[in-house]
């Protein structure tokens, strides 16, 4: 087997995992029961070559994660729904099954669009508040101080304290506070697996619920080295603040994500250094999980990876080189 770097999301009431050949989703049903869906998936980063080099390869990786995690998060609130009640068979049931095929094509191309026009309208949404509005509230500077270096430090303060204050504001909803535990588990899982240990509820207990590689950590190194990027364009023209933030949003995911992949491969003072802040956020955005979340993540895990031979593999360093 050959080390490969799994990650995961937390859905509701579930763990999404992504392998390196399929993601699985493992929702706790109302019944109590655990339903994991294994999906099947080819990066295009691995279709298309050209899309693998370093810095391109961070936006494919971030627009490709953000779309299956949307998607995983809309199938698992499907669970939750309160089901229509049908007491008699309608006409749609007695038809062909060629119609039926056909009306479920539709359907199925019906929700992808509603699920890539959610993405389009969050992202907008998002770059809006931590991204534009930063730049269009520093830019008021400019009026007290002419120094490029100050106006663009406030900035990127200003936009790390929105999205420290957003993320400690939705840590108080009790039902992202369950979500947040479901986060936990997701990385204890990781973290176990990645350990060398059985991944049993007992062993996953005891396992750091913080992870290098989290999303949460990609957010804020993105965050971070925005200032630093930032630094270099200087222009008190409220317009080209704005289109010049926007411009950039691909070579600062691209560069977090590189970041990101070096300290998930490295353990050393470097990278634990630097990773140290993105770390002190997930003390927000994760939670301790119940042994019943646990169980659930272990089961995503389990569509993904045969952990058993990766665990071996830990114990042994019998990986492929």
């Amino acid at each position: 087997m050959k080390r490969v770097n799994i990650g995961g999301q937390a859905v509701l009431e579930g763990v999404m995992m992504k392998g390196p050949k399929s993601y699985a989703l493992a929702v706790r049903k109302p019944d109590n029961e655990i339903e994991v869906k294994v999906t099947e998936y080819k990066s295009f980063g691995e279709k298309h070559k050209g899309f693998s080099i370093p810095i391109l390869r961070g936006v494919v990786n971030f627009i490709e994660s953000l779309y299956i995690g949307m998607k995983t998060l809309m199938d698992s609130s499907e669970y939750f729904e309160e089901e229509e009640a049908t007491n008699e068979k309608t006409k749609a049931e007695e038809t062909k099954a060629e119609t039926v095929a056909g009306k479920d094509e539709k359907k199925d191309s019906s929700n992808t669009a509603y699920l890539v026009g959610t993405l389009a309208v969050s992202l907008i949404i998002a770059i809006g508040v931590f991204m534009l509005l930063p730049a269009f509230l520093a830019n008021f500077l400019y009026k007290v101080i002419d120094n490029d270096f100050v106006v663009n430090l406030a900035e990127g303060l200003l936009r790390l304290a929105i999205f420290l204050g957003y993320v400690a504001l939705i840590a108080q909803m009790e039902d992202i506070k369950r979500t947040f535990m479901y986060h936990g588990a997701e990385h204890k899982s990781i973290n176990c697996m990645e350990a060398g240990m059985d991944l049993t509820v007992e062993n996953v207990r005891k396992a750091s619920r913080f992870h290098k590689r989290c999303g949460t950590s990609f957010v804020f190194i993105v965050m971070f080295i925005s200032i630093f990027v930032f630094m270099f364009v200087r222009t008190d023209v409220m317009w080209l603040r704005l289109v010049s933030r926007v411009a950039l949003i691909p070579v600062i995911a691209g560069i977090s994500y590189e970041f990101i992949r070096y300290a998930g491969k490295h353990q050393n003072a470097c990278s634990n250094i630097l990773s140290a802040p993105g770390l002190w956020v997930q003390k927000l955005t994760t939670k301790e999980p119940d042994d019943d979340m646990i169980e659930v993540a272990i089961k995503s895990v389990e569509g993904v990876i045969d952990w058993h031979e990766y665990v071996e593999c830990v114990k042994n360093d019998s990986f492929e080189k």
